[in-house]
């Protein structure tokens, strides 16, 4: 990083601690090192022509599926969990240390939290499916993290874990949130799975399968330009520190990041629309940045007018084989113009197709309005992500640049088959936003989801295994099951296949790739970033209210998170933020 960002960062970070106030929060570390646990299996991929070989699929030797380990495990037992996990006692220390963090204090107003105005969609909690009659789930890509951060400024806010808006916590993007160090594609290939199947921490009758899809990172994004747009809301709404202030820093950041190869526009919107400048080259960053902080705050919220002129902006400065993006900044508060989901929903659809993707930055409390932003972000090929404090505006706009601004993969849709002579039943955690219909994986005009460089995708299914081979034809052309299991699915030791189908960001056909996830990734021996993920979609679960949760409580999970050696200050983080709810 240049040593001006840095610079840029203490003194902004210094600032925001004099405007609201900031506590530090305590970070618990360990430093006894411990035997290393099971690592998620690297999986390659076979393409559509050939023939899986399942003997082939992992790089790792894991201990395979044995029912009576299973039917003993028990994560609420410390002896037991112990036994489990043997060799894995990095993840059961207790700490004997701790330091500061700066990561996102908050200044932990515990009266009123101030965000029952706010909207969000609530979803309906995926159930259990029968591998035999729907053996395919289906669902488009999804890397957004909003949830997170908007979590953590509730909790930081004083909020209990009652106080939570139902539908503003969407459990995937809890876990995406962080980084668990998933191996990469080999040269070659856009996508790399990392597997590992456990038995479930909440349910010793159900396994949890986690499925790390790494997506191939770009190796010389400062050669490639960029022509952004800033799209920033400046109505009254955004006068709060949170809001426009908050926004003009991680701008100012951003901007140090620019060089002359890079074009900026940066478009306002109020009552209207105005155009700051146009055009300006990005190594011009004191032009850019007295734009940046010259704005202020006042009138309605006409974002349908902003919109249209931000992309009439960066269609004007389109840069060929360039990254071509608007990145929309706002509360999500629109009171003028073109207000409605549906509305705005057709114009980003319409406004996508000329090749410039959309980033959506929330900000604020009291009207935030989630349901619209997300809806933008999905519609317009981009991402969305919640900016609570200095450090995630780092976080998003400095640290992962790359992946967040730099698409390798548009309309991506992953399809897992699950092989009923192993799965009985499954069950998707999260994602319930994202499903799609079977059929439409295969159909091009079906919109996906966006991937940027290097991302990394969590997905988690609870699974029943099957003690039964009771197969009964529905008429799917299918992998394992025709009338009868069929001899492949009978024949190998395939659990699942995950099918990834995705376009290069300037093509209109996709491409298909395929992973058999084999019972060479069941481990007694996870590794403590697979726990780690289990225990926060464990909490997503719990704040959604869900019905699988069993006699599992918050009291329960921090007990578990405490005894994991983590690896990160984020990590460590979330730990504190589960033990303030």
């Amino acid at each position: 990083m240049k040593k001006q960002i840095i610079a840029t960062l203490l003194a902004t970070m210094i600032l925001a601690s004099s405007m609201t106030g900031c506590g530090k929060i305590s970070i618990t570390t360990n430093t006894d090192t411990a035997a290393a646990s099971e690592s998620p299996a690297y999986v390659e991929p076979s393409y559509p022509d050939e023939e899986p070989v399942c003997e082939e699929s992992a790089s790792y030797d894991y201990d395979g599926y044995v029912e009576e380990e299973a039917a003993e495990y028990d994560m609420y037992s410390r002896e037991a969990s112990k036994s489990a996990v043997a060799g894995s006692a990095e993840c059961y220390e207790t700490y004997d240390s701790y330091e500061e963090s700066t990561l996102c204090p908050g200044n932990y107003r515990v009266s009123d939290p101030g965000f029952y105005g706010e909207k969000y969609k609530a979803t309906a909690e995926n159930t259990f499916m029968d591998a035999v009659t729907s053996p395919l789930s289906t669902f488009a890509a999804d890397v957004d993290t909003a949830s997170y951060s908007n979590l953590r400024r509730m909790i930081n806010d004083g909020a209990s874990a009652y106080d939570i808006p139902k539908g503003s916590i969407r459990t995937e993007e809890l876990i995406n949130y962080f980084n668990y160090g998933y191996k990469a594609p080999r040269r070659g290939d856009a996508f790399a799975v990392n597997a590992q199947i456990i038995t479930c921490p909440w349910n010793a009758d159900t396994k949890l399968v986690t499925l790390g899809i790494k997506a191939q990172e770009l190796c010389d994004t400062k050669d490639i330009p960029s022509n952004i747009v800033f799209l920033i809301d400046v109505s009254g709404s955004m006068n709060d520190y949170d809001k426009l202030p908050l926004l003009q820093m991680g701008f100012d950041m951003l901007a140090d990041d620019l060089d002359e190869n890079d074009r900026v526009s940066i478009v306002t919107y109020a009552s209207s629309s105005d155009v700051v400048i146009a055009g300006v080259p990005g190594n011009d960053h004191t032009k850019i940045k007295r734009a940046i902080n010259s704005l202020s705050a006042s009138g309605g919220t006409n974002g349908g007018d902003g919109i249209i002129t931000a992309y009439k902006l960066a269609e004007k400065y389109f840069i060929e084989g360039g990254n071509n993006r608007v990145i929309m900044a706002t509360d999500g508060d629109l009171n003028v113009g073109v207000t409605s989901e549906e509305e705005l929903e057709k114009m980003i659809t319409d406004k996508k197709e000329n090749g410039v993707f959309l980033s959506v930055l929330g900000f604020g409390t009291g009207n935030y309005n989630e349901r619209t932003l997300e809806t933008l972000a999905d519609k317009g090929n981009g991402n969305y992500s919640y900016i609570d404090c200095l450090s995630e505006a780092k976080k998003v706009l400095i640290d992962e640049f790359d992946s967040t601004l730099f698409t390798v993969a548009k309309d991506a849709k992953f399809q897992i088959e699950f092989n009923p002579k192993y799965v009985s039943e499954y069950r998707q955690i999260g994602y319930e936003n994202r499903q799609m219909a079977a059929r439409d994986f295969d159909d091009d005009t079906k919109d996906g989801g966006e991937i940027g460089s290097g991302h990394e995708v969590t997905v988690m299914y609870e699974i029943k295994p099957n003690d039964e081979e009771d197969v009964r034809d529905e008429g799917q052309k299918l992998k394992y099951q025709k009338a009868d299991l069929t001899e492949y699915g009978n024949g190998t030791d395939e659990w699942m296949t995950v099918s990834v189908r995705y376009k290069e960001p300037e093509d209109d056909r996709s491409q298909l790739l395929a992973f058999p996830i084999s019972k060479e990734c069941y481990t007694t021996r996870p590794n403590c970033d697979t726990l780690f993920a289990a225990y926060v979609a464990e909490v997503g679960m719990i704040l959604n209210d869900s019905d699988y949760t069993g006699r599992l409580d918050l009291k329960d999970l921090s007990r578990q998170l405490s005894k994991l050696e983590l690896d990160d200050e984020y990590k460590e983080e979330f730990v504190q933020l589960v033990n303030q709810l």
